[in-house]
């Protein structure tokens, strides 16, 4: 059997960021990513707001709050240095009643425990000011929040990878991992058929599927919360004259039990606008089917601060799914990110549950991630 220094399995935006970050800190090891589709980012990276977060929503002194704050920072200097299309367009999180006050204000005093800056009130006479169509008693102003091309990120960090040496193997499938004397085999399937490469190190960046490679490893994934609830999202979007009536992101409240952060507008680097998403667990890890049905509730949900669309302004857009590793009901779940030498699997460095904030943390995650080797 073959036998190299690192493997990494999954080349979404986290699997291509560790890439990067760990053939630039060790050029002389040889690193292999294997993704099982054709390309990078077919899945959750590639699926999502493509919003820049500034961090300001999870509890002080998680690895969400951390990565994010820190990640926010690191990709915008990234996109600077290296020319991805991004924009810092700024987020308004809307109040509509006396609870949303209270809310938002929780919000304002947990970004500010983050260490989140460039937050600020904004009165009702300012929400005009800077969004005169929408309906608001008052907001909460995140200046750092933005959104950029995931594609162009991916693609960025797939050149640098390559560029210092990595191997990318796309079409590659991982069917089975385990423990070897001096590391890890790692049995995929390509066009060619069966074959297995052996590794000292092993990052599993899997996305939905990263409760699989812990599970073959003998780690009772249920106990230790590293199995996945796929979270489906959809998108509906907004016609292109009413797109053009918002110029920021606009968010209401988050949703109690941050399954997700309400259904929100998001705008694209095109201009256009898009409702959602919405949050709901789903068995299936690869429908991407938009219900047409759930227009209603969309609408609903949209025009209760943006009061000038109407339904058939609304159209069915995209979906996308989380990897959560909450389980329904459950409380609150940060980032799975550990070296699982205490469980007698030395060098294995398990990724589980990167949901969102995983683009904006994800240049902080792989640095984060390359310390743990």
């Amino acid at each position: 059997m073959e036998k190299v220094d690192i493997i990494i399995v999954g080349a979404g935006v986290v699997g291509l960021a560790i890439a990067a970050q760990v053939s630039k800190q060790y050029p002389n090891k040889a690193v292999v990513l294997l993704e099982k589709w054709e390309k990078f980012g077919q899945e959750t990276s590639g699926r999502n707001s493509e919003v820049i977060h500034a961090g300001m929503y999870y509890p002080t002194g998680s690895l969400k709050a951390k990565l994010c704050v820190h990640g926010n920072s690191l990709l915008y200097a990234y996109c600077a240095a290296n020319k991805i299309a991004h924009q810092r367009i700024g987020k308004i999180i809307i109040t509509r009643n006396a609870k949303e006050e209270e809310a938002v204000q929780e919000i304002y005093e947990q970004g500010q425990k983050n260490g989140v800056t460039g937050l600020r009130y904004l009165t009702k006479a300012e929400v005009n000011e800077m969004e005169p169509n929408i309906f608001a008693t008052g907001a909460l102003f995140s200046e750092n929040t933005g959104i950029i091309s995931s594609h162009e990120l991916m693609k960025a960090l797939e050149w640098q990878a390559t560029e210092q040496g990595a191997m990318l193997a796309y079409a590659h499938t991982v069917k089975q991992v385990e423990k070897t004397s001096g590391g890890y085999a790692v049995h995929f399937v390509n066009q060619e058929g069966e074959d297995a490469l052996e590794c000292e190190y092993l990052f599993n960046c899997a996305g939905l599927y990263s409760d699989m490679i812990p599970q073959q490893l003998g780690i009772d994934i249920d106990k230790e919360g590293y199995r996945i609830y796929p979270v489906k999202g959809e998108y509906f979007s907004l016609a292109a004259g009413k797109s053009k009536m918002m110029s920021h992101l606009i968010y209401p409240p988050p949703l109690a039990d941050l399954k997700g952060l309400g259904t929100h507008i998001t705008k694209g680097l095109d201009g256009m606008a898009k409702l959602g998403p919405s949050a709901f667990y789903v068995n299936s890890k690869e429908d991407y089917h938009v219900d047409k049905n759930h227009l209603a509730e969309f609408y609903q949900a949209g025009h209760s601060f943006l009061p000038f669309i109407n339904k058939e302004d609304l159209e069915a857009d995209m979906a996308g799914i989380r990897p959560k590793n909450q389980a329904p009901g459950a409380p609150w779940a940060d980032f799975i990110i550990t070296a699982e030498a205490k469980r007698g699997l030395p060098n294995l460095i398990d990724l589980v549950g990167i949901e969102s904030p995983g683009l904006t943390a994800s240049l902080a995650i792989a640095e984060y991630a390359v310390s743990l080797m």
